[in-house]
């Protein structure tokens, strides 16, 4: 597939499912309102990935495909200057709402993640999550460290392939949120080579070992399972196990 195919493709399906969303909040706009621990811990990952982005009082921020915008207004609230960026004209929209919503400013555009539309040293940090995989890495790569000034930090929650009965499922086993683009992939060590020029330092956390045993019997969010805590035990003694987990968070610095 061809780059202009993929990028149409991502987002006609990623405005589809803006559209779906966005009928939901014409009947229900107080759903727009969220407190931050919402977000923070509505996946086991998120909160200790935003702990990577450090104190990020005052300093400019990018959303990196910023999707509904609930990351944007979370880091509005800790004190960032926040700017925003999706491809999807229908996410663009939510994000835009739920700021008003939510009584934060930030600035919110269409754009593509491989062409980014903001000047050279503009950021101090860069949040995104689950975008990575979507994207030409080495092309992406080179300009998100164009805008990542010296000394900034990226820092983007995957999916991750490196386990083959995550990847079973993932291929034949039903499950809700399933549908994928056909440029989309799972990542792997490997598929983070073409970021290596750009940054001296990739490092990689693994989240949802056994944790991810939850999600046959729950969708409920929270950290404090016992199967979590037992992740985080197992992968501060045996880092390597973070190529067999579900999720990663990889922090970028150049």
């Amino acid at each position: 597939m061809i780059a202009t195919e993929r990028i149409q493709e991502e987002e006609h399906f990623h405005d589809l499912q803006a559209a779906e969303r966005a009928e939901h909040f014409e009947r229900h706009r107080d759903d727009l309102v969220f407190n931050d621990n919402a977000y923070l811990d509505h996946e086991t990952w998120i909160r200790p990935a935003f702990s990577q982005l450090g104190d990020v009082r005052g300093r400019d921020v990018l959303d990196y495909g910023c999707g509904h915008g609930m990351a944007s207004v979370v880091l509005a609230r800790q004190g960032a200057s926040v700017t925003a960026f999706d491809l999807s004209s229908g996410y663009v929209a939510e994000a835009k709402q739920r700021a008003r919503a939510n009584s934060v400013e930030i600035r919110v555009q269409q754009a593509d993640a491989e062409h980014l539309p903001f000047a050279d040293n503009s950021f101090d940090a860069v949040w995104g999550s689950a975008i990575l995989h979507h994207l030409d890495l080495h092309q992406a790569g080179k300009e998100l460290r164009r805008v990542l000034r010296p000394g900034g930090v990226a820092v983007f929650c995957e999916p991750w392939a490196g386990n083959p009965l995550v990847n079973f499922a993932r291929d034949w086993l039903p499950y809700p949120g399933k549908h994928r683009t056909h440029g989309e992939r799972a990542l792997k060590t490997r598929d983070l080579d073409p970021l290596r020029p750009f940054f001296t330092t990739i490092d990689i956390q693994g989240f949802q070992l056994l944790g991810m045993l939850r999600r046959l019997w729950s969708r409920e969010p929270g950290p404090a399972s016992r199967l979590d805590r037992w992740d985080q035990r197992l992968l501060k003694s045996l880092p390597f196990l973070k190529n067999a987990c579900r999720y990663v968070v990889i922090t970028l610095r150049g």
